[in-house]
């Protein structure tokens, strides 16, 4: 690792695991503090729906006893970080006996593919349209067409996933309104399901980037502005050299490091607006899962699946962290 010290190596390393931890006990702490517990809401419902549990005392004092919630809190809250260790995050208290790292499983792959769909193109579109805006070249119809477009930018993702959801799925019908793919369909590796997925994913995604593409893109026009200025650039324009040569070796390669860097922590954004967005569409992801955790207060699945997106969130951080000497050779984290 060009650049990277043992000692920086392990400092970021310490970091990932101590936001981690954090993240972790906060987790585990803020469904605590809340009024009630799962057990008495889940047999309240069930007395709800039927309007009468026959002997809801006894089952609720046993099935405390079962996830442990009798215990102490402290006792609890290192029980909750030995699970951690191993990934076992126990039970769902709505759906028991299903485990917890099963749900997780079902759904991440999910989140994780829309969530890097939806990174990835909105970096790409957001800086590139920033770009655009500089370049001389740029026709003016376009610089003017693009602010417009980031109105949208100032939506939450929510609304901008009703939106879209009404217009293209409801009126129009060119996308599927709910679900991860077709009804009645056999996940597998063809054509027809990998279809059936992007049609789904389509519009989930697109809520996603068109709320926040206008970030990526008043940053690389800032940056832009910045490198436009410098002395290297007019050396450049007074060798002659071509405006496209000059806009993308130039200034987008100088412009983008700092882009770079603001990805990672603007990753913790996009996820926590997929967790609505998902929900809207009925995603198969974990932010229907979370969602659905909430409302019938499943503590463990609550704490398993928020501790799995902050781990790859974080992971995302740290990755960014030990690449970023690779993409600018000028940084040495350090080196003496």
């Amino acid at each position: 690792m060009r650049g990277i010290t043992l000692n920086y190596f392990l400092r970021r390393l310490g970091i990932f695991f101590l936001t981690i931890w954090i993240a972790g006990s906060i987790i585990w702490l803020i469904p605590h503090l809340a009024p009630g517990d799962p057990i008495t809401a889940m047999v309240t419902r069930m007395a709800s729906r039927s309007g009468f549990v026959e002997n809801s005392a006894e089952i609720i004092a046993g099935w405390k006893e079962r996830f442990g919630l009798n215990d102490t809190l402290p006792v609890q809250y290192v029980r909750y970080l030995g699970n951690l260790v191993h990934l076992d995050f126990g039970y769902s208290m709505a759906n028991f006996p299903t485990p917890v790292s099963q749900i997780i499983g079902q759904a991440l792959p999910w989140t994780v593919g829309l969530l890097l769909l939806a990174t990835i193109l909105t970096f790409l579109i957001g800086n590139f349209l920033g770009a655009i805006m500089v370049w001389r070249r740029t026709p003016r119809m376009i610089k003017y067409i693009i602010p417009v477009g980031m109105m949208f930018t100032s939506l939450p993702s929510i609304l901008a996933a009703l939106f879209l959801a009404y217009v293209f799925a409801f009126l129009l019908n060119w996308f599927p309104l709910i679900g991860s793919y077709d009804m009645g369909m056999k996940p597998g590796l063809n054509g027809p399901f990998i279809l059936s997925v992007i049609q789904h994913g389509t519009l989930p995604a697109l809520s996603i980037i068109i709320v926040s593409f206008g970030y990526w893109t008043l940053g690389m026009r800032g940056m832009m502005i910045t490198v436009e200025g410098e002395d290297y650039m007019s050396l450049a324009r007074a060798k002659g050299l071509g405006s496209f040569y000059m806009l993308y070796r130039y200034m987008v390669r100088n412009a983008i490091l700092p882009q770079i860097t603001a990805l990672a922590i603007t990753i913790g954004t996009l996820i926590s607006g997929t967790v609505l967005v998902e929900y809207a569409f009925s995603y198969q992801g974990m932010g229907t899962v979370i969602y659905n955790a909430i409302l019938n207060q499943d503590y463990p699945v609550i704490q398993g699946t928020s501790f799995m997106l902050i781990v790859l969130t974080a992971l995302a951080v740290l990755i960014i962290d030990l690449i970023y000497p690779l993409i600018d050779p000028r940084i040495s984290y350090g080196a003496k």
